[in-house]
């Protein structure tokens, strides 16, 4: 029997934030279980953000995302998102392989981390406007010094 090469993988798992605040631990074993199921080794596990969503999922308009790397077989991929699918506690997937990431770019810091106090706060506030720079001049005034431009201009 051949011995399959387990691949590292980032997993993004969309949860139902309700839920995820008030049974935190089953959803982490719920995912945890699909994972062992497949018979993937899970390196990292941990909150990424909670989010308003784009569009309403079965109902729900806030998500809370979970980030996981794991190595696994390329071939079970599918089982993994087939058990996905049929879970009603996880709402989507999205599994990416990530061969090339570094051990320190799985320990970076995600967004909940970085601002806890974020998760309290309503998207409004999430995405301040950015303000712009004011606009340079554009025409300036012409002077009789040569200039730094060659382009030739043709005689009228």
């Amino acid at each position: 029997m051949e011995t399959a090469v387990k691949r590292l993988y980032e997993g993004l798992f969309l949860v139902d934030s309700a839920l995820a605040a008030s049974q935190w631990d089953a959803l982490m074993g719920a995912i945890r279980k699909i994972l062992d199921r497949a018979d993937a080794d899970v390196v990292s596990l941990k909150k990424w953000d909670d989010r308003k969503l784009a569009y309403e999922i079965r109902g729900i308009s806030r998500g809370t995302y979970i980030l996981v790397y794991f190595h696994c077989d390329p071939l079970r991929i599918g089982a993994i998102e087939r058990d996905v699918t049929l879970s009603e506690q996880i709402l989507r997937v999205l599994i990416l392989r990530t061969d090339r990431m570094s051990q320190d770019d799985i320990d970076r810091p995600t967004p909940a981390e970085v601002h806890p106090e974020s998760a309290a706060v309503s998207d409004e506030h999430e995405h301040a406007p950015v303000e712009e720079e004011p606009a340079a001049e554009e025409a300036e005034e012409p002077s009789d010094e040569p200039s730094d431009d060659f382009s030739e201009e043709e005689p009228s």
